[in-house]
């Protein structure tokens, strides 16, 4: 008897969570204000590490002033591009989320439902926020309305961020019905 009401339970919730899935990856995956938020606080964690570790190292090797051809190529701008991109591409890789991302508990998920590979990072982190930073930050506004919150770096590497309370139901809810 118990079996017969569990299997019917669980035929049930699999139906209800086979019709709400557009609706529950909403509440799943992590919105475009949390998603501000933690880089903001990624940003100034950079500024942060810029400010004491950069500056100073450059002050104290002499190369405050030196630059390649124009300013833009100036070897505190070439230092502060590669501290970006590397916080954002080691943090990703060990730890599935930045330091703003973790304060907020959020972390970067594949879609494939696998570790993220080398080159969901690069697409990701290099690439992706690239093209977004290049456009003026626009491609960011993508996620306000995707199903799954994505950005255009996320589109580029088959990734999403996801509220991590939500984990477990997510992971529950991308197996096949019939496991449910």
């Amino acid at each position: 008897m118990e079996t017969t009401e569990q299997h019917h339970t669980g035929g049930l919730l699999s139906s209800i969570v086979t019709k709400q899935k557009d609706d529950l990856q909403k509440l799943i995956y992590a919105g475009f204000g949390s998603r501000f938020l933690a880089y903001i606080i990624d940003l100034i964690v950079i500024w942060s590490v810029n400010t004491i570790v950069t500056r100073p190292l450059l002050r104290l090797l002499g190369l405050e002033g030196a630059q390649l051809w124009i300013p833009m190529f100036s070897a505190a701008n070439i230092m502060t591009t590669v501290i970006f991109f590397l916080y954002f591409i080691l943090m990703t890789k060990f730890f599935r989320a930045t330091l703003g991302k973790m304060i907020l508990g959020l972390s970067v998920e594949s879609l494939k439902g696998e570790q993220l590979t080398n080159s969901q990072l690069i697409f990701r982190e290099c690439i992706g926020r690239y093209i977004s930073m290049a456009l003026a930050g626009l491609p960011y506004l993508v996620v306000a309305f995707t199903k799954r919150h994505q950005g255009i770096h996320d589109l580029f590497a088959d990734t999403s961020v996801i509220k991590d309370k939500f984990k477990h139901l997510n992971e529950t809810m991308e197996k096949k019905p019939e496991t449910i």
